[in-house]
Parts: C-alpha cells; sequence; structure tokens
C-alpha cells in the first residue's frame, strides 16, 4: 500500500496501547493475560515520551504501552502517534487503545508523518514501521494526505542541483498526469510576450528559464479555487546577495510552490468539490550578467511598476505576477503559499506561520480548522497605514518597506494583485529547524491539512461575501 501503512491483516501484527497517566490501571486491567503479565513490575506510568516493549517468554514482541502525558500538556494531540511510532522496529503494529478524544483520522496521520524520512542520498533505505488501518480508519483519505505531504517534504528537502526549474516544473507534470489535471506552461522569454515581466527578471540569470506553470482540475460548476506558490528553487539574494548562512539552506526557498502541489493533491486525491487552478511561479534568483539590479524599475502584469528596493525581496515579485493571472478568472478564493520573509520568523517563529486574509469572516473559519487538524497557524492584519512604506518616489511601489512590519508589508504589496478576489496568504518557512513529534527536522509542510480541513467542509462556498470586504 505505502511504506507507513497497510491493509492486510497479519497474526504477528504486534498492539500498541497508547495510555495517559490516569488510564494506566484500567489499560492494564484490560489487557490480555500475556500482556498483563509481561507488563508486571515494569511500573509503566503513562507519562509522555514513556514507551515499554513486551516480550513473550519466548523473547518475541508482543506489545507496546506507549505514553502520551496528561490532556493538554501539548499541541499535537494524536499527532504524537509519530513519535511513538519512530521508537519501534520494521514490523506491523496495530492501536490498541488510545486516549479519549484521539481522532482516529488524526492518529493514522501522525503516524504517517512520523514515519517519513529524505533517504534519497542514503545508501541504506528507511523501512519505518507500518500501521495495520483497520476498519474505522479512511484509509484512502489518510494515505493520501500523507503521501501528499510527504511528497512536498522530498521537494524541499531535494538540494537545488537536483530541484532546479526544469525537476520542479516535471514535478508539478507528475502530479497533474496522476490526476487527470490539464497542465500548461509559460517558459523563458514567452514570459515577456505573455505578459509576465517580474517572473522573467527574477529568474532570467538562472541556469535554467524561469516559468509560470498552470494546472487545472475539477467540475467548472463547482467553487472556484486558486493556490499560487513561490518557486524559487534557490535564492542567493540576487546582486543583495545573501551571507553563507542565509544562503545554506536555500534549497528550501521554492516551498511555496512544494506547499501548492501539496494541498492540490489532497484536494484531487480525495475528490474535494472544487474547480481547482494552480499556479507555481518558479525561477532561479541566481547572480550573473542579466541579474536584474537594486534601483530597477520592473513593470508587471497588473499594470503596476514596481521599483527594486532590494533583490532579495524577489518572492513577492514572481507571486504578484501569477496572482494576476489568477485573479483575472475572477475565483471564489485564491491561497497563495510562500517561504516570503524573515520577518514572519521573528515574529512567530520557525513553526507558526503568519496568515493574511482579506475577508474578516473567513479568520474565525480558519482558526477553528486549526484547532480540530492540530495544525496551527495564526492571523496578521493587513494594516493599511503601511502601505506608505511601500512608496517610491519613480514607481507606483517598492518590492520591500525597510526594517519595521516585513511580514506585513510583503502581504500589502501582494494584495495590490488580488484585484477584487477573496484571498489568503501564508507566509510560511518551510523548514523544521529540529526534529518535532511528528516530523524528522527539515523540509515541511504546514497549514495545507487545516485548510483541506476547510475546503472539505465548504470554505470556498463561504470565501466570496462581499460584504465583509
Amino acid at each position: 500500500m505505502t511504506p507507513w501503512f497497510t491493509l492486510q491483516r497479519s497474526d504477528d501484527s504486534c498492539p500498541v496501547y497508547i495510555s495517559r497517566p490516569d488510564n494506566v490501571e484500567h489499560m492494564i486491567s484490560i489487557l490480555p493475560d500475556a500482556l498483563r503479565a509481561a507488563a508486571g513490575g515494569r511500573n509503566f506510568t503513562g507519562e509522555s515520551g514513556e514507551i515499554i516493549q513486551l516480550y513473550s517468554a519466548e523473547g518475541a514482541l508482543i506489545g507496546v504501552l506507549a505514553g502520551v502525558g496528561e490532556a493538554g500538556s501539548d499541541q499535537t494531540g494524536p499527532l504524537a502517534a509519530g513519535r511513538i511510532m519512530r521508537t519501534l522496529e520494521p514490523g506491523i503494529y496495530m492501536i490498541a487503545a488510545r486516549p479519549d478524544g484521539w481522532d482516529l483520522k488524526l492518529t493514522g496521520i501522525g503516524w504517517g508523518l512520523g514515519a517519513y524520512k529524505f533517504d534519497r542520498y542514503l545508501p541504506e533505505k528507511h523501512v519505518p514501521a507500518q500501521l495495520l488501518l483497520t476498519d474505522g480508519y479512511d484509509s484512502d483519505e489518510i494515505t493520501a494526505i500523507v503521501r501528499a505531504i510527504n511528497r512536498g517534504r522530498d521537494l524541499i528537502n531535494t538540494p537545488a542541483g537536483d530541484m532546479g526549474p526544469e525537476e520542479l516544473h516535471a514535478e508539478a507534470e507528475l502530479v497533474a498526469a496522476k490526476y487527470g489535471a490539464k497542465i500548461t506552461s509559460v517558459v523563458g522569454d514567452a514570459l515577456l510576450t505573455e505578459n509576465y515581466p517580474m517572473i522573467h527578471a527574477v529568474g532570467r540569470a538562472g541556469p535554467k528559464p524561469p516559468r509560470l506553470v498552470e494546472m487545472t482540475w475539477g467540475d467548472t460548476h463547482h467553487p472556484h479555487l486558486a493556490i499560487v506558490g513561490k518557486g524559487i528553487t534557490f535564492d542567493t539574494g540576487g546582486l543583495n546577495i545573501k551571507s553563507a548562512s542565509g544562503a545554506r539552506i536555500m534549497k528550501k526557498d521554492m516551498g511555496g510552490a512544494a506547499h501548492a502541489i501539496t494541498l492540490a493533491e489532497m484536494i484531487m486525491a480525495n475528490n474535494l468539490p472544487v474547480h481547482l487552478h494552480v499556479a507555481l511561479a518558479i525561477a532561479e534568483n541566481s547572480i550573473a550578467s542579466g541579474s536584474y539590479h537594486p534601483g530597477d524599475v520592473l513593470s508587471s502584469r497588473e499594470g503596476l511598476t514596481i521599483e527594486i528596493d532590494n533583490t532579495d525581496a524577489e518572492g513577492r515579485l514572481v507571486l504578484g505576477d501569477a496572482l494576476c493571472k489568477v485573479a483575472e478568472a475572477q475565483p471564489d478564493h485564491i491561497i497563495d503559499f510562500a517561504t516570503l520573509t524573515g520577518a514572519a520568523r521573528v515574529a512567530l517563529g520557525p513553526t507558526l506561520p503568519p496568515f493574511f486574509c482579506n475577508r474578516d469572516h473567513l479568520v474565525p473559519e480558519i482558526m477553528a480548522s486549526t484547532l480540530t487538524a492540530f495544525d496551527p497557524l495564526w492571523p496578521m492584519p493587513l494594516w493599511q497605514p503601511y502601505r506608505k512604506l511601500l512608496s517610491s518616489p519613480i514607481a507606483d511601489m517598492k518590492n520591500a518597506g525597510g526594517s519595521f512590519a516585513g511580514c506585513i508589508t510583503a502581504a500589502l504589496f501582494l494584495e495590490r494583485f488580488v484585484k477584487e478576489s477573496s484571498w489568503m496568504h501564508f507566509d510560511v518557512y518551510g523548514w523544521n529547524p529540529s526534529r518535532t513529534d511528528f516530523g524528522q527536522g527539515g523540509g515541511e509542510i504546514f497549514a495545507t491539512r487545516a485548510l483541506y480541513e476547510w475546503i472539505k467542509g465548504g470554505g470556498v462556498k463561504s470565501a466570496p461575501d462581499p460584504g465583509n470586504v
């Protein structure tokens, strides 16, 4: 089925009993005799991170006790199944008991996400413990969500030498082909003739030509959702060059495109009732004789002129042209993802992405989805007085607003390109600096599970609501 799950029952499937401290006594009392005997004297307490493996007299593993601590003691809930999974040897396991309130879908998702390891360049391939998806799990949905997120992680983790504009384009084509989506592209100098001047300017110095890749899928009678992703496959900073430490993980600067592909795959694999339009603005921000310069004035698809204050603020430029393109079709809602600003990381850290929304009534809906999906986000303001920070004496605006409120001014820049459309912007990091309950560290996908649940619940249909603009 996948490396993480199986549907095949086996006589030697090992049961895993997950407990909180206040339920240990009851759980021990209901264990089968052999397991209860093996657990005797082991002093299992149910504290977070506690794992006790139980063996038969012959030395065979016959059960696992796993503690997850008091209710409310962490922020990951059932996704902590990923942490448990990482302690287990390869084999087939089934969850025989779990805490009250642990949703089966989230438990399965946590297991699958915890099983991930980026092993493309390692001689020995990772073999994770498999979870038996018994009756009660929606195995197709769980598998599709985990597969999409782990694909997105792979895209981010792959070095720029192997994940340049052509390779990222090819990955989008693979996903489109799998789900019967139509895919088109505008590549290289055709970006100028087709009026995507900012994408062209950012990527024209790169070793492989920049491009706009679009994917469409679904019934046109369904609510129209556009998803836009920043796909800067490596960011040198351009002529405003990054430091060595700043450039070290810039393979992740295509993380917005990886998020867009991930959410699109979740939607298509689970056949959600939306008409989907995905736009990936793909380029490498390189330094060469053709690089655009600080002080240049660029045109844009929207017709606005942009003075380049800093060539390292390139993501908002490529997104501007892509957002303008999808907005021309007047979708019911636009979502964009971008590894956009260091200011967002200063404000909220690496694992709590800020989001901006120009429809106030949608913010509580998204926040409710973050809680049920254990996929945290935080709303930030489109504070209009800060638009003046983008003012230019020689163009309609600058591409950077100085040292204050960097993630807000970046969002305000993007807002100029969505016309009147309902829109959300997610400033994601695309990276976990360290291991989490369900992630190994490295490339990471944020926000998509919460957004998937919101879309599945009909959120796109309620998005326009011009009375709340």
